[in-house]
């Protein structure tokens, strides 16, 4: 039996959008991910504007970030639920936004300037 296609936004998804009172925007079906981060912490997510012919955009990494060329992989939106479960809450927020977690229950949401 396959898995069901996750649905965006789902009702997390709005609630995070209305607790920063940030409109809902759905996500593309690619997101870019540094797997090498992968474990570290905190974990930052940025959602940039979707450029011309572009399928990304929302960039994730874990810990320190790097500005190497192979540093982020471009990832199908469902292996989030593996990769990253505790970023799939955020994932409806605007193009603009960003966000910062933890495994102490830290959380922060911002628009970018």
């Amino acid at each position: 039996m396959q898995k069901a296609e996750p649905v965006y936004p789902d009702d997390l998804q709005k609630k995070v959008c209305e607790q920063y009172g940030l409109p809902v925007l759905p996500p593309e079906e690619m997101v870019a991910v540094a797997i090498g981060s992968l474990g570290k912490s905190p974990i930052y997510g940025t959602r940039v504007q979707l450029p011309e012919g572009g399928n990304v955009s929302w960039f994730i990494h874990c810990g320190d970030y790097s500005a190497t060329d192979d540093f982020y992989q471009a990832v199908h939106i469902q292996h989030l639920s593996e990769m990253l479960p505790q970023v799939v809450n955020y994932l409806c927020l605007p193009t603009g936004a960003k966000f910062i977690i933890d495994t102490e229950g830290y959380e922060d949401v911002w628009m970018a300037e």
